[in-house]
């Protein structure tokens, strides 16, 4: 099997919206860039319908971190869920 080489100039974790826009501007200005993202695809039909949006906020989807904080003194020391995003961002759009 043939081995594929390739050299990058910059390396971007995270295709969120904030990765996908800095490997953009950096694949613009003439560089080869690798933008790595451990999420799927943004294409299912639970992410792109709004009736199919609550899905994406269950516990066992695959399309939410769902990072909690710390117990909050305040709050009766309850933590508060963080839903974030685990799918590429706007990558489909980024040809390079």
């Amino acid at each position: 099997m043939k081995s594929m080489q390739t050299r990058y100039d910059y390396i971007v974790a995270g295709a969120g919206s904030a990765g996908c826009v800095v490997a953009r501007r950096l694949a613009d200005a003439g560089h080869q860039v690798l933008l790595l993202e451990v999420g799927s695809s943004d294409k299912s039909w639970i992410l792109q319908m709004p009736a199919g949006l609550r899905s994406a906020f269950k516990p066992t989807s695959k399309y939410n971190w769902w990072f909690h904080t710390e117990p909050q003194k305040h709050l009766n020391n309850r933590e508060i869920q963080q839903p974030r995003g685990r799918v590429l961002g706007a990558l489909r759009r980024l040809t390079v």
